[in-house]
């Protein structure tokens, strides 16, 4: 909105600096984390006036997790909140790949809501069902991926080659979306442990950042030999008003955690993110950037198919966070170094810049 209007005034004086992307990314930080840390004291406060009994926790989990009992979730609201207003105050509002990332953002986020308010409400889980789910966060990825895709092409990119390898065609679409899904549904998998979720979402947004910014930029884009997504630069306002909420959240969130961000945050900031990956066509680097939530998504699927298969279990307990806690490790050990295994990962998946 800042930015437009701006613009109608031809940018004068001070106002010249919100032509720049990177005053307009860090302008989004500072609101979002400001906005966060000032909702939340009270925004927490409602939420556990509202919900009473608040989250329930699993009871065959580690018994450590009983004494979390009453604390409250759908703590993501306060993260979409930070991050709506901030972005919509410092982005572009004529540019459609941050219009389709806040769609996939703000739709996952309402799917996760109407599932957090019948765990809190309801003595037992009747939500959506599994398959209503799957098709309204297909359906909301579809469309977006269709936004992004008449705009940056069809073409498939890999880590470690240069140039195009492929074009999928309308294809892409359902790949785009599955890719949207997955990471969403990754994301919420991982969302088990204070702060577990948070800080890794934060790291891979920060890894984006740099990538958003080099693909819309035509020099950095034909230097590296990435795909040049004219626009995209402005997706490092969205991103880092993720993290600027995320650490805002993530003050309420470390251990021991005030709220939970429930399925309304972990689903709609790994929509997020697998949505900014398919705009920017960096959805294999995505993979290895946020390799701690695939990792945590495919120890789930390893465990339903080996219990199904042959009657016993890979693992104590998935996701695999679970696994480690039954191992005898404690929660802040578990999180701390699952933290540092999502920041070694996302250099990894920013070498791939430069390796091709």
């Amino acid at each position: 909105m800042l930015y437009l209007i701006a613009e109608q005034l031809g940018f004068p004086g001070i106002l010249n600096l919100i032509r720049y992307i990177s005053f307009r990314a860090g302008a989004a930080t500072a609101t979002a984390l400001l906005i966060g840390l000032l909702l939340g004291p009270s925004f927490i406060r409602w939420l556990r006036a509202k919900q009473g009994k608040g989250q329930p926790i699993r009871a065959d989990g580690p018994q450590s997790h009983l004494a979390k009992r009453g604390t409250p979730t759908m703590g993501g609201l306060l993260i979409l909140i930070s991050v709506a207003v901030s972005v919509l105050l410092w982005m572009d509002l004529k540019n459609p790949y941050v219009w389709a990332c806040l769609l996939v953002t703000g739709g996952f986020g309402l799917i996760g809501f109407l599932d957090d308010y019948d765990k809190v409400k309801k003595a037992h889980h009747a939500g959506l069902s599994g398959k209503m789910r799957l098709f309204l966060e297909f359906a909301i990825a579809g469309f977006a991926t269709w936004l992004m895709v008449r705009m940056s092409g069809t073409q498939l990119y890999l880590p470690f080659v240069q140039g195009a390898v492929i074009d999928l065609g309308w294809f892409y679409i359902a790949f785009g979306a599955f890719v949207i899904v997955a990471f969403g549904n990754a994301v919420n998998l991982t969302d088990g442990l204070d702060g577990l979720a948070t800080m890794p979402v934060i790291i891979a947004a920060v890894a984006f950042t740099l990538i958003a910014y080099l693909v819309g930029n035509a020099v950095y884009a034909e230097y590296l030999g990435i795909p040049l997504v004219k626009g995209a630069g402005d997706l490092t306002v969205l991103l880092l008003a993720v993290v600027g909420a995320g650490l805002a959240f993530l003050w309420f969130n470390a251990p021991p955690a005030a709220v939970f961000m429930g399925d309304t945050g972990s689903l709609a900031l790994g929509g997020a993110l697998g949505a900014v990956a398919v705009a920017t066509h960096h959805e294999f680097v995505l993979a290895i950037i946020g390799g701690l939530f695939v990792l945590e998504a495919v120890s789930v699927i390893i465990q339903v198919f080996w219990f199904k298969r042959y009657g016993k279990r890979i693992f104590k307990m998935a996701p695999i966070h679970h696994h480690f806690e039954h191992l005898g490790w404690s929660e802040p050990t578990v999180v701390i170094r699952f933290w540092i295994i999502s920041f070694i990962l996302a250099l990894a998946g920013l070498s791939t810049l430069k390796l091709r």
